[in-house]
């Protein structure tokens, strides 16, 4: 570091740059704006205790803006180029400033070029004004962080040059920069910050600049030749250039002219388009049609559309994705997010599709929007291909004597599963009727008997109203849970028939799955998918075993349950209302994905069934929504007000029935909407997240959990709202008061049993808790 007179100037200005490179090669610079006229200036430090650049006469020149005072400050330079200022006494690395906050054209490895949201700091290039002055030129290059994050090059207020959103692997606009063993980097996205950065991977010194002329340039020292070599640039070239082809334009330089519309685009005004004129772009040669069905085409090849305006969710599947996208009208595209190992995550656009150029490579697939008339080729096409296929699969089946044999003995195992079914319809257990729906494996009593040791007490899960549930362990190795029907109970019995009927048909990552079912003699059982972390509430209500879930679990957590509702209430064959939604019954993985599970009472739905009314009201109190645990109605807005209750549970560490305040009589609904009305709602958090959560995160969450137990039904949000208020920073709409606001004599139970009276009106019949 030292003073400088850069090119032909001869002002002064205090630089830092590479001291074994015979070029020198200056990488930051303090008083850009204001040079020095003569060599009277000093670094020092003045009082009380700031590092300032002093010229000649006493006058600061520069000094850091730095964020702490010390009496004992120290400025040094670090060996990757970083000047910083620290009290010291500091043993643990905390700096009042450093230059790495402050870039000017030159990003260095370990430097940020991004936004902090905690502090608002923001780190852009901005380039030399020429190469004699080092003053704030017209370009700048930053990472943006409005939607997906991509980097900009702009002039003023235009952007000139977009790299693309990261993919995981690069970014979607620039695939010739592939993984090398010279540098890595990446873009780094959390709720405190978004920034790219690189780091060497070998002794190379490599800087990235942005040039007075506007070129983003990565350059390596050679040194054999002792010189720059230049590795890389952006743009690179013509369809570089930010939305040279407008909405939905394609850029490709092979062609004359390099603008085009996308596959089944066609020229918004075709005779400014034949005059050269892009701007506007292209548009649907078919107009959408949302409300009458819509579907999508996949485009590979190209460099995906500016994400400014996008959304994303780190753990959807890509047909969540799909269905996501499908639902909202103004959603015009989908993607991956992340593209390794498969692709996951999901990026969705809105509006305009600006920034589309083709690529030599496949990088990352993108499915746009289309009417669904333009889907029938597409269709045709794959139908064609699947009957081929079909047909050579037949053929080959057809001559291969395994496969007749094993026709054979699966025609006997569905004489015995008949068999069976028959056999049971006798006794009331499944009538006959209903053996169509039980497409399930059959497992075999012997089997199950030696999996579970004879149904020894230590493989004792637990124990319901329906029976015991033991933990077995098949011949190959795979764990299983198997709930076992206990003879003297009609209400496992009930149960039993609704959920294999129901949940048979359900696939879900978010909903645990069934394996099958044993009917024999007298033994009636289900068997399960085996869970190592038991239920939730054996987490969030224990003071122990709350600390091993974080605010990142439990986010996750919310989230997973949240898109099994969503399954179950819309995208399932039938919609499922599931009735029964607690703690308890949802099951959490080996990783800590939740897993909803105990569909015994829940209801399915065809067509535009929404809503239905039952005179015998099964549940449990605390998470029974108004209109259903007073008047018989339930709706998927009865599960909508269970998962907020679950929300609030899960932050809180409490449950919503048997919560206590010293401070008043409410349950923990009403102790959540006086914080919210207060402006405290962090107060509600458990203890056990108080050095893990994210404030805008958990406020969130709070906020959505609040939304979800207003009293009137149709206030409350649906589950596709719900997953998207969750993923997102969009405003949210103001609470109103929850649902059985205070504690009322009529929820005085733990739990409803299908074994109560039947009930009409607004009637309630309690009884004592009979544990489910």
């Amino acid at each position: 570091m030292g003073f400088f007179s850069p090119g032909s100037s001869r002002n002064q200005y205090l630089g830092i740059w590479y001291k074994n490179i015979s070029v020198r090669t200056v990488v930051w610079v303090a008083n850009r704006e204001i040079p020095l006229l003569d060599s009277s200036s000093v670094l020092t430090i003045i009082n009380p205790g700031i590092f300032a650049l002093v010229n000649g006469t006493g006058s600061v020149i520069w000094s850091p803006n730095m964020t702490g005072s010390t009496r004992n400050p120290v400025a040094r330079l670090m060996e990757s180029g970083n000047l910083v200022v620290q009290d010291a006494n500091d043993k643990y690395g905390h700096f009042l400033w450093q230059s790495f906050d402050y870039p000017c054209d030159t990003l260095l490895p370990g430097m940020k070029l991004g936004k902090n949201f905690v502090t608002g700091l923001e780190r852009h290039l901005s380039s030399w004004k020429s190469s004699d002055d080092p003053a704030p030129g017209a370009f700048t290059y930053r990472c943006d962080p409005q939607g997906y994050p991509q980097n900009f090059l702009s002039r003023g207020s235009v952007d000139l040059f977009r790299t693309g959103p990261w993919n995981g692997i690069g970014f979607s606009g620039r695939p010739n920069l592939k993984p090398n063993t010279i540098y890595r980097y990446e873009v780094v996205y959390t709720k405190e910050e978004v920034y790219y950065h690189f780091e060497l991977l070998s002794s190379v010194v490599s800087r990235y600049v942005l040039s007075h002329d506007g070129v983003v340039e990565r350059w390596i020292w050679i040194d054999q030749t002792q010189e720059w070599d230049l590795y890389s640039t952006g743009p690179t070239d013509y369809c570089d250039n930010y939305k040279r082809c407008g909405p939905n334009g394609n850029c490709n330089t092979g062609n004359s002219p390099a603008c085009g519309c996308l596959s089944k685009f066609v020229p918004q005004n075709q005779t400014e388009w034949g005059n050269g004129d892009w701007s506007n772009g292209c548009v649907r040669r078919t107009p959408l049609d949302c409300h009458n069905g819509d579907g999508f085409i996949k485009y590979s090849g190209y460099k995906v559309p500016d994400t400014r305006n996008s959304w994303f969710d780190r753990n959807m599947t890509l047909r969540e994705c799909e269905m996501v996208c499908l639902k909202n009208c103004s959603c015009m595209a989908y993607a991956n997010l992340d593209i390794r190992n498969g692709g996951s995550g999901c990026l969705l656009w809105f509006d305009e599709l600006i920034d589309i150029k083709e690529l030599n490579v496949n990088v990352q697939d993108i499915y746009i929007r289309m009417a669904s008339s333009e889907l029938v080729h597409n269709k045709k096409r794959e139908i064609v291909a699947v009957t081929l296929a079909l047909l050579i699969g037949l053929l080959l089946l057809g001559i291969s004597l395994i496969v007749y044999l094993r026709k054979r003995k699966m025609n006997n195992s569905q004489l015995n599963r008949e068999g069976i079914l028959m056999h049971k319809s006798k006794h009331g257990y499944i009538d006959k009727t209903q053996k169509e729906d039980l497409e399930l494996p059959l497992f075999d009593l012997t089997v199950i008997a030696d999996s579970t040791n004879n149904f020894s007490i230590n493989n004792k899960l637990g124990e319901g109203g329906f029976g015991a549930v033991y933990k077995g362990t098949l011949e190959g190795g795979q764990e299983i849970a198997v709930k076992r029907l206990s003879k003297n109970s009609s209400q496992g019995l009930d149960e039993f028939k609704n959920e294999v009927i129901c949940i048979a048909k359900l696939q879900h990552r978010n909903l645990v799955k069934l394996l099958g079912c044993c009917i024999q003699g007298e033994e009636t059982m289900l068997i399960y998918e085996y869970m190592p972390n038991k239920s939730l509430d054996n987490f969030i209500f224990d003071q122990s075993q709350s600390t091993l879930l974080d605010w990142s679990k439990r986010f996750h957590i919310i989230n997973g349950i949240a898109r099994g509702l969503l399954y179950l209430h819309q995208d399932s064959r039938l919609r499922v209302i599931h009735r029964d939604l607690k703690a308890s019954n949802i099951l959490l993985d080996i990783d800590m994905n939740p897993k909803i599970s105990d569909f015994g009472i829940a209801r399915s739905f065809g067509g535009n069934e929404t809503e239905a009314n039952t005179n015998r009201v099964i549940g449990t109190y605390g998470y029974m929504s108004p209109e259903y645990a007073i008047d018989g109605l339930f709706s998927v807005k009865s599960d909508v007000f269970s998962f907020g209750v679950l929300v609030l549970e899960i932050v809180s560490g409490k449950k919503n029935r048997g919560f206590s305040h010293p401070g008043h009589h409410l349950n923990l609904l009403g102790h959540a909407w006086r914080l919210y009305e207060e402006g405290k709602s962090l107060e509600l958090i458990d203890e056990a997240l108080w050095d893990s959560y994210y404030q805008i995160e958990i406020l969130r969450s709070i906020h959505v959990g609040l939304l979800c137990v207003q009293e009137n039904p149709e206030d409350r949000p649906s589950m596709s709202s719900v997953v998207l208020m969750l993923g997102s920073e969009a405003a949210l709409p103001q609470a109103k008061q929850p649902g059985f606001f205070t504690a009322r004599n009529v929820l005085k139970t733990g739990s409803l049993s299908s074994k109560e009276a039947t009930t009409t009106g607004n009637e309630i019949t309690n009884t004592q808790l009979s544990a489910r």
